[in-house]
């Protein structure tokens, strides 16, 4: 259970960072890099990501962003199918 909330926070840190990069997008300031992004975003932040991407419409004309978040996306749902049925499975 603790797996479940923990993704939860994580994929809302995700979601904000994207604001927060969209935020200094536009104010000229130092930016969040994309290979932080990205990592984020494939280590179980997919889903925030892909929300972030939409809601702020952020990195949505970038090509790299527009096909690995899809893909990160179907990945952390497959990893969290598999890992849900381990720990069932276990406890």
């Amino acid at each position: 259970m603790y797996i479940f909330y923990f993704l939860i926070i994580w994929n809302i840190v995700v979601f904000f960072l994207y604001g927060l990069d969209k935020r200094k997008a536009k104010t000229n300031k130092y930016r969040i890099s994309e290979k932080t992004l990205l990592l984020s975003s494939f280590l179980w932040g997919a889903t925030g990501a892909f929300l972030g991407m939409h809601v702020f419409r952020h990195k949505t004309k970038h090509a790299k962003f527009k096909i690995l978040i899809p893909i990160f996306l179907v990945l952390n749902c497959v990893c969290f199918y598999y890992l849900r049925g381990y720990l069932l499975i276990k406890l």
